[in-house]
């Protein structure tokens, strides 16, 4: 067991007590990182204790797998570092690699394991589940099915009591796109750039980032429109969005009144005017957008915006893929957040807490003009084993309070995020609500140009070095993204803050040279 264990002797369990000189400075220059890197340059933030002891890693050898990858898997290249990880277990918020390295999973799966690596109830339901019955189809009725359809249906607003049960997030976009067509009898369906929806070949045509788009025709009747960000886009500023942090970009707007808002409402109405029928499908968004980058909109844009697409005989879909189940704190569905309803509602991620599992909710009168048109099957879409899953993960959520842990921890740790923008001029933005944050990093403050991708990656190289897993997104990889498991505590924000402030410190240390 020396090996799995080998991290608590590393440095990485070295702390200093000498003072950051420069602490209080709002932005540090290439001539002071003499004086702070002897002191912080190679004295890394103590990770917190687990009392978790992963099995010894008896499995392929590092080697054997990287051939057997390049060989017989996809060649697109998806793997995170240099030096992909090859994980071995998971506990919680931790993940063990094959060597035994510990890191703290500030990105859970892809903002995918919503309650922690195998917890233990849900563990325990699916082992029981397994010994019982795996597979049916929905040609035979099963009690998990009915059971989640159940408490899933109160977790929702009326009218939208209608549940769709199958496998993945791109699934379950394909399918609302065709729910929006059958009942609208339209085809435009219009989404932002920069939104992603899926990678299937109906939902490539609403995901508008460039490395999913093809040179070859597909996705149909999708049509993208400005996206409305208030820090990158053209107007916004200190008083736009619904989050603790808000741009340092300043603006002249009053606390209820966004200018921003009406811009890109403009920018919107023109989309309908010139780009789509006079009556369209509908329009999906995203309460924030993920892979973009944690974008968040202006106070009250999508409510005028559904407003805008019902005008037009469309409906208005909301993907809840990232956003769902609480993770955004203050409530349990990103479109709450809004103060808007939608018509159809999309979830995967951490529905399962990592087992493919996903839904489609709607009403029952957009439901019926689906089932007039279409005699929809899935063979796996609400399997038993998905459905008990499903609802141990609802339950866990709610017995563990952890809703209100991403509103308090996700809070904490944006504030703590945001003194690092004040610090480091590299830092361009902190955003987000509750446990789903970014932070854009960008050449200097003034002109927001992307930090180039090679220094990102030297950044998220480091974090992973001293026991840090974060995210990328953005449309030129710029942007952190931070998603943990909503089981995350204060602490282990500390650690995580102290750690990314290092990596950045590493950085201008380069840089000076």
């Amino acid at each position: 067991m020396t090996l799995v264990w080998r991290h608590l002797l590393r440095p990485l369990c070295l702390v200093t007590s000498a003072p950051r000189i420069l602490e209080m400075r709002p932005f540090l220059s290439r001539a002071s990182w003499t004086s702070v890197t002897k002191l912080s340059l190679h004295t890394r933030p103590r990770m917190p204790p687990c009392d978790f002891i992963p099995e010894r890693y008896q499995s392929l050898g590092y080697n054997h797998v990287l051939e057997i990858h390049k060989e017989h898997l996809s060649p697109v290249v998806t793997a995170f570092f240099q030096k992909p990880l090859l994980l071995h277990q998971g506990h919680m918020e931790w993940l063990f690699d094959a060597e035994g390295n510990r890191y703290l999973d500030f990105f859970s799966g892809i903002v995918t394991v919503s309650v922690g690596h195998c917890h233990p109830k849900v563990n325990a339901v699916a082992q029981k589940q397994l010994g019982r019955l795996w597979h049916t189809s929905t040609v035979f009725f099963h009690p998990p099915m009915h059971e989640y359809a159940e408490k899933l249906a109160a977790l929702l607003p009326e009218p939208l009591k209608v549940i769709f049960l199958v496998n993945s997030g791109s699934e379950a976009n394909d399918l609302a796109m065709l729910m929006a067509r059958a009942h609208s009898n339209n085809i435009d369906i219009i989404s932002f750039r920069g939104a992603y929806h899926g990678c299937s070949p109906y939902t490539l045509g609403l995901t508008n980032v460039g490395a999913y788009k093809m040179e070859l025709p597909g996705g149909t009747g999708c049509q993208p429109t400005m996206c409305p960000d208030v820090f990158r886009g053209p107007w916004g500023g200190s008083h736009c969005r619904d989050s603790p942090v808000q741009t340092i970009r300043k603006c002249s707007c009053a606390p209820d009144c966004c200018q921003a808002k009406d811009q890109y409402i403009e920018q919107f109405k023109d989309t309908l005017s010139t780009s789509v029928a006079k009556s369209i499908a509908g329009f999906f968004a995203e309460p924030i957008q993920g892979v973009n980058g944690v974008v968040q909109y202006p106070k009250g844009f999508l409510k005028e915006a559904f407003e805008l697409v019902r005008a037009r005989g469309g409906v208005c879909i909301a993907d809840e893929v990232q956003t769902g189940f609480g993770r955004l704190g203050s409530h349990f569905w990103g479109f709450q957040t809004h103060d808007i309803l939608p018509d159809i509602v999309t979830m995967a991620k951490g529905i399962g807490n990592g087992f493919p599992m996903a839904a489609v909710v709607t009403t029952p009168e957009i439901a019926k003009s689906l089932a007039k048109r279409l005699q929809h099957f899935n063979t796996f879409g609400g399997n038993p084993m998905a459905c008990a899953i499903g609802s141990a993960v609802l339950e866990v959520i709610k017995e563990e309070n952890l809703q209100e842990n991403s509103q308090e921890v996700g809070t904490y740790m944006l504030l703590k995020f945001a003194k690092l923008r004040d610090e480091f001029e590299i830092v361009g933005d902190v955003r987000g609500k509750g446990l789903m944050i970014g932070i854009e990093m960008v050449q200097d403050k003034m002109s927001r140009r992307p930090l180039p991708r090679e220094e990102v990656n030297q950044i998220h190289e480091d974090c992973k070095h001293m026991g840090l897993l974060v995210g990328r997104g953005g449309i030129f990889s710029q942007t952190f993204r931070i998603a943990p498991s909503m089981c995350i505590t204060k602490p282990e924000v500390d650690f995580a803050t102290e750690v990314f402030r290092s990596a950045l410190i590493q950085h201008m240390e380069r840089r000076a040279k």
